[in-house]
């Protein structure tokens, strides 16, 4: 099929071995510039979008989807606002638990940590936490030694603080946990480390253990009530409709709360963070524009006279803009082809290898995630063309404007 006039021209004026190399040079550096600028712009948005769907899934393997509480602060028979909530729309699995801040101390140190008291039967419905445990199972949580001591999970990072291991005892301190006419006392307990959890998330590892409810219930003096109801639904982007219509239906004191609530502060700075970086990386195929505008003011500068036969044998000023408009137009597309060729398999990479190694206890992830989706492509790629079509805009106007009699006066 042959192609329109114009852009033969526009094609043969860019692949065309010029006596000025110069402008060739300039040529190749512009689809350069734009290729870097696409691939780098890749490369982050598909990092950033890897980190948000890594942390979605850990923070959602650790947690529930929805948490059910009481404004009273504590529920008073959770195994049956347990069965009542597993039977409402979209609701899956349901499990009680005890939430509790508390002090943990063994024969190295102490230190404070998070105590959640789960039911063993249950909690694998919910969360991942029975997939997550390292040397143990989650059973070991309900059953006593000898002494008739319970069994505790902690995370690696906390066992690794305190200095122990499966096998080792340490002891467990709730303030405020026994209430007696005297006044509240601590409550304390020793418990046999049985496990250690390995959530891949350095602030749940650092601070979160693991009891029965049971065990917690006796340590916190709760006497069969219990903290709340983790929830687990079959859309978690339903979650905040699932959790709204649990509060309509179980009324007051009753509180529901979803995971996208919990962790709202965290992922609105993770969109905005980037949004950001997408506009200051689409500043370097900005910069890149500016070389395809030099490189056609070049261009128009060294085809004057052409520009002026052209226009002599007929052309109209509509169609030299479309020539140099084209021109420009394929330096933005080889740029940006090559730079999503590039960019996407750098991604692989990353993804296939993971040689990038994050310092855990700063991020929440020991390696960089990476996630590139088609949409990620098709934005960078029509923003990328959008803003080299726009570089074109000046110099093919200011082509249209050659005088022809003035061009070839002296010819």
């Amino acid at each position: 099929m042959a192609l329109p006039v114009e852009y033969f021209i526009g094609l043969k004026y860019l692949l065309a071995k010029r006596k000025q190399t110069f402008i060739s040079i300039i040529t190749v550096i512009s689809v350069s510039g734009v290729a870097v600028g696409v691939m780098a712009l890749i490369i982050v948005l598909a990092v950033m979008s890897g980190f948000e769907k890594e942390l979605k899934s850990r923070i959602l393997g650790a947690t529930a989807h929805v948490h059910v509480t009481s404004l009273e602060g504590s529920v008073p028979d959770p195994f049956a606002l347990a069965r009542r909530i597993g039977t409402m729309d979209g609701v899956t699995a349901t499990s009680p638990y005890i939430f509790s801040q508390v002090m943990i101390s063994s024969g190295t140190g102490s230190t404070g940590a998070i105590l959640r008291g789960v039911d063993v039967a249950t909690i694998g419905q919910v969360t991942r936490l029975p997939r997550d445990i390292r040397k143990g199972k989650i059973e070991d949580l309900g059953k006593k030694t000898a002494k008739g001591l319970q069994g505790v999970i902690l995370g690696k990072e906390l066992a690794a603080n305190l200095g122990v291991s499966p096998g080792h005892i340490v002891e467990i301190m709730v303030p405020g946990g026994n209430v007696t006419p005297m006044g509240a006392f601590p409550g304390i307990a020793k418990f046999r480390v049985v496990g250690l959890s390995v959530s891949g998330m350095y602030e749940y590892d650092s601070s979160f253990s693991y009891v029965s409810l049971e065990g917690a219930d006796k340590l916190m003096g709760m006497a069969g009530r219990a903290t709340g109801v983790e929830v687990k639904v079959d859309d978690i982007y339903q979650a905040g409709r699932i959790a709204t219509r649990i509060r309509e239906e179980l009324g007051y004191p009753y509180w529901a709360k979803d995971w996208m609530q919990s962790n709202r502060n965290l992922f609105s700075a993770l969109k905005l963070e980037k949004v950001v970086m997408f506009i200051i990386l689409v500043l370097i195929v900005m910069v890149a524009a500016f070389n395809i505008i030099s490189t056609l003011i070049m261009v128009v500068m060294d085809k004057t006279k052409d520009i002026a036969v052209l226009m002599t044998l007929g052309a109209s000023r509509k169609m030299i803009r479309k020539i140099f408009a084209l021109e420009g137009l394929l330096i933005g597309v080889a740029g940006t082809f090559a730079g999503t060729i590039l960019g996407s398999f750098l991604c692989y990479l990353l993804r296939r290898y993971q040689f990038i190694r994050l310092p855990s206890d700063v991020y929440y992830i020991s390696t960089l995630p990476v996630a590139l989706s088609p949409e990620i492509l098709i934005l960078v790629g029509v923003s990328s063309i959008l803003i080299c079509f726009l570089a074109t805009l000046y110099p093919s106007r200011q082509a249209s404007l050659v005088d022809p009699a003035e061009a070839i006066r002296y010819e």
